[in-house]
């Protein structure tokens, strides 16, 4: 389970962190440039240099590295940044060298490289910037390959990753050599598909604009944005009303290009941003879309020419009809001759532009294995026909071996698009958790509220306050600027129990408000914000390359050639053994010959080596693997990770939520007053009924075992540390056949009316029953009403405590009557994943008090 929010830091995908780094949590670096006070704690003759680490991922990564740099004799401070992949160190240079502190770190098992200039902006290489690129047009492994080196190859770029399975790249570029479009340029050159999707420049937004009707419409949009401060460029496509902008951000802001383009058209156009991932989505969609086409387009096709070769024949009126000559063919030839023409050069074209595209770069790809074992049964096919015509010797055609390849490989091409699709169900999960609107607030010069107003979440700037209800998610990260409430933050901490907010505390966008209303001010938006962060993390682990990955890659790089040499060595050894005797001739086909059998074997060594699973099912593993994992809530680094997993003996679970169910349970009611413990039951579960009933959804559930009656309140708001509180009353025998008569319509005949309710965050309730105020709480709420804890009670808190309980303080009449324990049950699959763990040989542990 992630660690505390409060130490939760993300690696942005466009700017700040190292693109070759998967970042998740991290304790940030201690800036001492920005406090002159500890330099000059640091005694004189000391040194300082800054180490770039590679390979952290956590918050513990960055606690080992430095716990091995404070180990070394001679340092002494020592800091590190995962998100920043540095380490600051002050050491003595009498008595240790930076060569030591370097081999340090390596010994920790992490990469490390001294750094020449102490750097603190925490930025990457000083001018480059991340950009992310859709590539289209990558068939297989060898394509990747050919893209990377040529994106590595240009001048400005520093590096350069692929992924096929989500037709992206990721390229570190600096921006003062060269741009982004000569980055597309270079992509559709080599003959792919390229446009550029983000970058850490955040100077491009993309509108859906409604409204544009008539030709008049679209002048009236170009004039407002030619005139518009700040807007660089501009594309507006009618068809699919996407405008697309680009802005100096130093000069406007996105939502002030919305703004003042619905204003200039006098409300009549209505703008809304689209996503990223949901226009990557739609492309997704369309490639599938498209792929299906091909593929239903070439089986239309193709099962007549099976029909003509297969089926005819053994019916006497279509064999006579296909036996029909027509000019220098028979009629079934003419039929196949044209139908595998349009499936071979224009539902197949695809494949040789592909293949003459990896040819051109030099490489080989499974598009030139199609194209080679196609072309050549169809040209086969075509030189027979010729030939029959020309000399009176008919050989046997096989256009049908053609056409059926090219449908099953459009097939596979299918099927290989809807898993694609489906391996970015975790980024499209991730993207809708957070809000589509927020509520600006909106205030005049002097900071007064004057209004407030629903925006897109994608046009939040920081310093924005904005509003946000009990029960809506928090459109970014930012600080409590106004109210008091609880988070729901499980979505990025795991933790099941919610955070009580205050003024000043950090909020994280995407989690849910519980309670209040609350203000908060913006600091975080767009690829700053925590969830976007995440969102990269997984990103980047679905592109990370496994090293068995890279085995993968070599052997598609020589997979190709491999295959066509040994298709030749297969033609070459039937002919020269056909010609030489080594196998009788009635092995032959009918009115074949040594070349046409020897062609054949040949074809089908091509054929049989076309699909790419190689180079797609590494990947496609990593993506399915750390999607579900997302999913789950487990951020998994990439592919090395999952391949070392089978070396883990260790785990390590945070054990609320995550081994037990996260809903609290009373375990034990314990009376300190001379009370009975059924009044003292019934007086506690009145005060809970009436919390949850003040403005929440309440169920109960009645159940009558052995005598006692079990209340199982569930509530949406939480105001202490339970989810579900189970109260145990003891009802008179005399009382049974009326309970079992009336389960739930008489609820309210034993429970108490409740007054003057209130809740308390982040101690407790507060109500009076009978004119008597009645607390239910921790120690804060009974000390801060000047309720003494006995220390028989205080004893029995710490029990509890110990027990890996917690203890809830009841007081009526200012005086403490007892203690509820609540504990969280186990998940019923828990026992089967720790012994399952056991196995396998992995001890599991959790850091809870026992």
């Amino acid at each position: 389970m992630a660690p505390s929010i409060r130490d939760l830091q993300l690696t942005q995908v466009n700017g700040s962190a190292r693109s070759d780094i998967d970042m998740e949590d991290v304790r940030l670096l201690d800036s001492y440039d920005e406090s002159g006070d500890n330099l000059m704690r640091i005694e004189e003759g000391m040194s300082r240099i800054q180490v770039r680490v590679t390979g952290m991922t956590c918050a513990a990564c960055s606690n080992s590295v430095e716990g091995a740099l404070r180990a070394v004799n001679g340092v002494v401070k020592a800091s590190v940044a995962l998100l920043q992949n540095k380490a600051d160190v002050f050491y003595d240079p009498n008595l240790v060298k930076e060569e030591d502190i370097k081999n340090a770190i390596e010994d920790a098992g992490f990469e490390a490289e001294i750094l020449t200039e102490p750097s603190t902006s925490g930025q990457k290489p000083l001018g480059t910037l991340m950009g992310q690129f859709t590539i289209g047009g990558m068939t297989c492994a060898a394509c990747v390959n050919s893209v990377e080196g040529i994106l590595r190859d240009l001048p400005g770029v520093k590096k350069a990753a692929v992924a096929l399975a989500t037709s992206l790249g990721e390229v570190e570029y600096d921006p003062t050599v060269i741009s982004k479009e000569d980055i597309v340029n270079a992509i559709e050159v080599a003959g792919f598909e390229g446009s550029f999707v983000q970058s850490s420049e955040q100077d491009k937004i993309v509108l859906r604009v409604t409204g544009v009707l008539i030709e008049l419409d679209v002048h009236i949009l170009e004039g407002i944005l030619v005139n518009f401060k700040g807007v660089r460029q501009f594309r507006f496509d009618r068809i699919s009303g996407e405008l697309e902008v680009l802005f100096d951000p130093e000069v406007v802001h996105s939502r002030s290009i919305v703004e003042g383009i619905e204003a200039g058209s006098l409300g009549k156009f209505k703008l809304h941003v689209m996503n990223p991932y949901a226009r990557m989505t739609s492309r997704d969609v369309e490639e599938t879309s498209h792929m299906f086409q091909l593929f239903t387009s070439s089986l239309f096709l193709s099962i007549p020419v099976f029909l003509i070769q297969v089926i005819c024949p053994h019916i006497p009126l279509l064999d006579a009809l296909i036996l029909w000559r027509c000019g220098p063919f028979l009629m079934g030839d003419w039929l196949k001759w044209v139908l595998v023409s349009v499936v071979q050069f224009v539902i197949g074209k695809r494949f040789y532009i592909a293949a003459g595209r990896a040819l051109r770069n030099g490489s080989t790809n499974m598009d030139v294995l199609v194209a080679l074992g196609t072309s050549a049964s169809y040209f086969y096919s075509v030189g027979a026909l010729l030939y029959g015509a020309l000399t009176g010797f008919w050989s046997p055609t096989y256009f049908e071996t053609s056409s059926m390849l090219i449908t099953f490989v459009l097939l596979g091409k299918y099927l290989e698009s809807l898993a694609k699709g489906k391996t970015s169900d975790a980024i499209k999960k991730l993207v809708e958790l957070a809000p589509a609107t927020a509520l600006l607030v909106v205030k005049d010069k002097g900071g007064k509220f004057i209004d407030e107003r629903e925006i897109d979440a994608l046009l939040i700037q920081p310093g924005d306050t904005l509003k946000v209800l009990p029960g809506a998610k928090l459109p970014a990260d930012g600080i409590v600027v106004w109210g008091t409430s609880y988070v729901n933050e499980s979505m990025v901490t795991g933790e099941a129990i919610p955070v009580p907010k205050e003024t000043d505390s950090s909020v994280i966008g995407g989690t849910i408000n519980l309670h209040g209303a609350l203000h908060i001010k913006a600091t975080k938006v767009g690829s700053d914000a925590v969830l976007s962060q995440i969102i990269s993390l997984v990103e980047t682990a679905q592109m990370s390359k496994a090293p068995i990955q890279k085995f993968a890659d070599f052997v598609a790089s020589i997979f190709v050639p491999t295959v066509v040499a040994l298709s030749l060595l297969t033609f070459f050894g039937w002919y020269i053994g056909g010609v030489a005797g080594a196998y009788p001739e009635t092995w032959l086909p009918e009115n074949g010959n040594y070349f046409v059998f020897a062609l054949m074997f040949s074809i089908s060594v091509v054929v049989i080596a076309c699909p790419c699973a190689l180079g797609l099912a590494t990947p496609t593993a990593v993506m399915v693997a750390t999607g579900v994992g997302a999913n789950n809530g487990v951020l998994i680094k990439g592919g090395d990770a999952l391949e070392r997993a089978q070396k883990v003996r260790y785990v390590i679970f945070d054990k609320t939520g995550t081994l037990t169910q996260g809903k609290a349970t009373v375990t034990t009611a314990k009376v300190f007053s001379g009370m009975d413990r059924g009044e003292f039951l019934t007086l506690v579960a009145s005060a809970e009924v009436t919390s949850a009933t003040e403005g929440c959804q309440q169920k109960v559930i009645f159940l009558l075992p052995f005598n006692r009656l079990a209340v199982n309140i569930h509530w949406q708001e939480q105001y202490w540390s339970m989810h579900a509180i189970f109260i145990f009353l003891k009802i008179p025998l005399q009382q049974q056949n009326t309970q079992n008569q009336g389960r739930v319509s008489n609820v309210s005949g034993w429970l108490l009316d409740a007054t003057e309710f209130s809740a308390l965050p982040g101690r407790g309730i507060q109500c009076f029953i009978e004119g008597k105020r009645v607390l239910v709480g921790n120690r804060k709420l009974l000390t801060a009403s000047g309720i003494t804890i006995p220390t028989h009670a205080e004893s029995y808190l710490v029990e509890l405590e110990e027990s890996a309980q917690t203890g809830i303080l009841v007081a009526c009449d200012d005086n403490l009557i007892g203690v509820l324990g609540v504990a969280d049950p186990l998940k019923r699959e828990s026992a089967v994943v720790v012994e399952g763990l056991m196995k396998m040989g992995v001890r599991p542990g959790h850091g809870d008090r026992r």
